[in-house]
């Protein structure tokens, strides 16, 4: 790997045409060059206290620089412990060890495949008859028997992603700020832990930052369960009661169907008709994902404020699921980048979440936990709680006993 990869594949997430996710993360970059065959200089528009943590999205991998200095990134050529040997997207990648890694001894493995399956079930005979290793995203509701499984560990560990119901703040009836708020306050999310994710979740108060993240707060006032509330924003935005349609499956996360389900029996005491609409978990994220006007999401974790509302609530960015543009956030989100003075800093995010929790689309239901299992012939150290998958870095990091 040269500066010359480096260089290419960042300025291939920058184009005009782009869309790539990271877009928004490097739309700060006004040029980009090799200092010499291992030093890239990378120039600013403004300062951003956080640029070293964002550099680490997972977007941002390097390919190789073809001849004409574009990123060949259909290579399928990378720095990481393993390359290809198949890959099938959306059913399974199977992959050798790289090696010319740059870390010696690493990885373990000679080589991994892993499999998407979206079935829970299927999920789950797999672990147990040995067909895999590994699974992520245990059923809730019989997690419990894999704990008695001999063969097979459990691991919970609280991460940084939630669970939520976004909706496009560009289309009717979710342009009004007060049906908004009427639908945050239709929603019991003690009930939806109790019941769905069985203690394994924490209620979240449509705010996207997790508790453990610098500069979190816990905006006021509380979107609690309350019909009244409910019914006086439904008042508020000219309405007696509402119908509207949630589009959901699985795939956003495991029991956002059953959530959903749940949601409609609270929003219905307030005059709130959700049409639960379940979609094939295949071709979710393509077909109703960023297409449906209300839909499921899930987020893993984000180690800043920035780079979370940067990905996804910053006006134009491509995963700003809800569409939402706010002035006023969007004016922060830039000064708060470049502040280096701390108390201003986090004066700054603790009214960009609260604008958020106020005024946003998103209707921000859980803060989850990893809960995963793996057979006991697999070994590891620290597990890293950034990302499910250890940090996804399982394959490099994982060993067999």
């Amino acid at each position: 790997m040269t500066a010359a990869d480096a260089v290419a594949s960042i300025q291939y997430h920058m184009g005009a045409n782009s869309k790539s996710a990271a877009k928004s993360l490097v739309a700060a970059i006004t040029d980009i060059k090799a200092d010499g065959p291992n030093n890239v200089v990378i120039t600013l528009r403004e300062g951003s206290a956080d640029f070293a943590a964002i550099m680490s999205d997972y977007h941002l991998v390097i390919s190789p620089a073809k001849s004409d200095s574009t990123s060949d990134w259909q290579s399928g050529v990378r720095t990481g412990p393993f390359v290809y040997d198949r890959f099938t997207p959306g059913v399974s990648a199977k992959l050798k060890r790289n090696p010319n890694y740059h870390r010696s001894g690493m990885p373990y493995f000679d080589e991994v495949e892993f499999l998407a399956l979206t079935d829970v079930a299927a999920r789950t005979n797999a672990l147990t008859t040995g067909e895999t290793h590994f699974m992520s995203r245990c059923d809730l509701k019989t997690v419990h028997l894999l704990k008695r499984n001999q063969n097979v560990n459990v691991y919970e560990l609280t991460g940084l992603g939630h669970y939520a119901f976004p909706m496009n703040t560009t289309v009717a009836p979710f342009d009004n700020v007060d049906v908004r708020k009427a639908l945050k306050y239709a929603v019991d999310r003690q009930d939806i832990v109790n019941k769905i994710f069985l203690g394994y979740a924490a209620v979240a108060n449509d705010n996207p930052i997790a508790p453990s993240i610098r500069y979190a707060i816990d905006p006021l006032p509380k979107h609690v369960y309350d019909i009244d509330k409910a019914k006086f924003h439904l008042k508020q935005a000219g309405l007696s009661n509402l119908k509207v349609a949630i589009n959901v499956a699985d795939a956003a996360f495991n029991g956002a169907v059953d959530t959903a389900v749940l949601y409609k029996e609270h929003a219905a005491k307030a005059g709130i008709d959700i049409e639960v609409v379940r979609e094939p978990n295949d071709g979710y994220w393509d077909k109703v994902w960023l297409k449906k006007p209300w839909c499921a999401t899930y987020w893993g974790g984000r180690v800043t404020c920035d780079w979370m509302f940067t990905t996804a609530y910053a006006e134009g960015a491509a995963w700003n699921e809800t569409f939402w543009k706010h002035p006023k956030f969007n004016q922060l989100l830039l000064q708060a980048r470049s502040e280096t003075d701390d108390k201003k800093r986090a004066d700054m995010y603790a009214e960009m979440q609260q604008l958020v929790h106020d005024d946003g689309g998103a209707v921000v239901l859980v803060f989850y936990k990893y809960v995963s299992a793996h057979s006991k012939k697999l070994a590891h150290g620290r597990i890293s709680s950034v990302f499910d998958l250890d940090g996804l870095r399982i394959a490099e990091r994982w060993w067999l006993t």
